[in-house]
């Protein structure tokens, strides 16, 4: 692993810490598998991997690698397993897949996945969208692929879309949310993550959905916060978070990746645009920025176009 602080001199901000701010927080990685998912560019299977080894090699120790989906769905994904498999395990590194069903984790199990996630929505409309049937329905179908990853000995992450807008429904409110993570975390998840799928969130918004969720009986703890910069509040929204003591966040490498099913939904928080914040705050993430951002530029060249993350551009 290398570490964050081998960056050259003037590329890395000033450090002031903040007092009741966390002194580390995990940087959950997403672009492998959320950034590319909607990438009309197809990306060989051999630079998936190796986009994986980079990011790890970046430091990073999250890394969410694809998922397996029906490739009629999501068809950039259809080769999983060999991405997976190509990855193999790797010491002291999560690589999480995301699995829609219980045949996505037969599928994720033979490729040797030792950590999964499931996807549900606070709003049916999406939940329609994306997966075909009301929030309800969405649930009822985690329910059994939560419960066999468990009693198989895998952490499951639930991950809640919508948490803050939907581009049918329009505001959603903090409580709906809350039943969603509790049925969620009631059917044995270990974490949840919780998505602004459109980017419609504020710091405020941000605060009152964390004190609805812990009102829910919720901790805090278990939480992460998935992050899009649509409306450019992905930063401020962090801060609000780290505030409330929130210490794992998603985000892309590159700021590459939107939802394939909201199309008002743009890139995800660029990961190098968080640890350049979150370095600038005293908070340890092990990331180093360089190698992060000469990865990005790398598979910025294999999409054809430049990165969309400032920093990737600043240090550029």
């Amino acid at each position: 692993m290398t570490s964050e602080n081998t960056s050259p001199a003037g590329a890395l901000p000033r450090v002031a810490r903040r007092p009741g701010l966390p002194e580390e927080v995990r940087v959950y990685e997403v672009g492998p598998r959320d950034g590319l998912q909607a990438e009309a560019v197809r990306v060989p299977t051999a630079v998936k991997a190796e986009f994986v080894r980079r990011l790890v090699g970046a430091g990073l120790t999250t890394v969410e690698v694809t998922s397996f989906v029906s490739p009629r769905w999501i068809p950039q994904l259809d080769d999983a397993h060999e991405v997976l498999t190509a990855v193999g395990p790797l010491d002291g590194v999560r690589l999480p897949v995301l699995v829609p069903n219980d045949r996505g984790l037969e599928r994720a199990l033979a490729a040797g996945a030792r950590e999964i996630a499931v996807f549900a929505s606070a709003t049916d409309s999406f939940a329609r969208n994306n997966l075909g049937r009301d929030v309800a329905g969405v649930l009822a179908m985690c329910e059994p692929v939560v419960r066999r990853a468990r009693s198989a000995g895998l952490p499951v992450r639930g991950y809640v879309s919508m948490c803050f807008g939907d581009p049918w429904e329009g505001d959603v409110e903090p409580r709906e949310v809350a039943s969603v993570a509790r049925r969620l975390m009631d059917m044995g998840c270990t974490s949840l993550s919780l998505g602004d799928t459109i980017g419609t969130g504020t710091p405020g918004h941000v605060l009152e959905l964390l004190d609805t969720v812990r009102g829910a009986g919720i901790p805090l703890e278990r939480i992460a916060l998935h992050f899009h910069d649509t409306y450019g509040q992905a930063l401020a929204n962090v801060h609000a978070a780290l505030t409330a003591g929130i210490t794992e966040f998603d985000s892309s490498a590159g700021g590459i990746g939107g939802c394939p099913y909201a199309r008002s939904a743009t890139g995800n928080l660029a990961t190098e645009d968080l640890v350049w914040m979150l370095r600038g705050l005293g908070i340890r993430t092990g990331v180093d920025l360089t190698a992060l951002a000469a990865t990005s530029r790398w598979m910025a060249g294999h999409l054809g176009r430049p990165s969309p993350s400032r920093v990737v551009t600043a240090l550029s």
